[in-house]
């Protein structure tokens, strides 16, 4: 019975996969899985390439009373495989065959391979667009903390008593110091427009009185010189 099943089942999966399905032996086959994916809408535009489309070795055994017993399920990636930017074969083979175990439970009894090819196909795209969609999270997150840090450059300190008296008191400093500058600047601008002080002028009695002439005209109280003739005139009267 479980024989026959195995044979019909082959040849179906012959007629739907006749490039990807490869015999080992009359138990044992692998099939290709290759994956579409979407582009990545979100990815900037500077953002290196993610790589080609994965591609995901599936290999069934079958046991000898499969369908009533799950068959054995490895996965591997293909010989040479290039590196993908979200997904990784042997990373993430033990996740994904544990994703197919619902598919088997469900299909106990029935042919199940093209349900479990169909299940690892859908699992492993859905797996790299979640990951796609966390580094689009994470990039827009850096980008709103660049923004709110950007934003802070135009925003105050929020005013609280504290920061007022703080303020306060460092406004009333700053106006004292300007004060006094601008007080040192007018005194020094005066200064320098009186220049230096002269000496007083003297007298001739002052002069003669000092010895710094030999013979002077007496001064009259306005200390104007008396005319020559008229001090001979009192001379004379005397």
């Amino acid at each position: 019975m479980g024989r026959e099943e195995q044979r019909e089942e082959r040849e179906v999966l012959e007629s739907i996969f006749p490039d990807e399905i490869n015999y080992i032996s009359d138990t044992e086959f692998r099939i290709s899985v290759t994956l579409d994916l979407p582009p990545d809408a979100d990815a900037p535009d500077d953002d290196e390439d993610e790589g080609e489309a994965p591609i995901i070795i599936l290999t069934v055994r079958y046991p000898d009373d499969y369908p009533e017993a799950a068959p054995d399920l490895d996965l591997s990636p293909p010989p040479n495989a290039p590196p993908h930017k979200y997904f990784n074969v042997a990373a993430d083979k033990d996740a994904l065959l544990q994703s197919l175990e619902s598919t088997v439970e469900e299909n106990m009894g029935m042919a199940m391979v093209f349900s479990i090819v169909s299940a690892l196909k859908e699992n492993a795209e859905q797996m790299i667009i979640d990951r796609r969609a966390e580094v689009a999270k994470k990039r827009e997150e850096e980008a709103l903390a660049a923004e709110r840090e950007e934003n802070k450059k135009f925003h105050g300190t929020p005013v609280t008593r504290e920061t007022f008296l703080k303020w306060r008191d460092e406004f009333f400093r700053e106006m004292q110091e300007a004060k006094e500058r601008e007080e040192e600047e007018r005194l020094a601008e005066l200064k320098k427009a009186k220049g230096p002080k002269e000496a007083p002028k003297l007298t001739g009695r002052q002069l003669w009185e000092r010895g710094l002439v030999g013979k002077v005209v007496e001064e009259d109280e306005d200390d104007e010189p008396m005319d020559k003739t008229a001090a001979g005139v009192e001379a004379l009267k005397v």
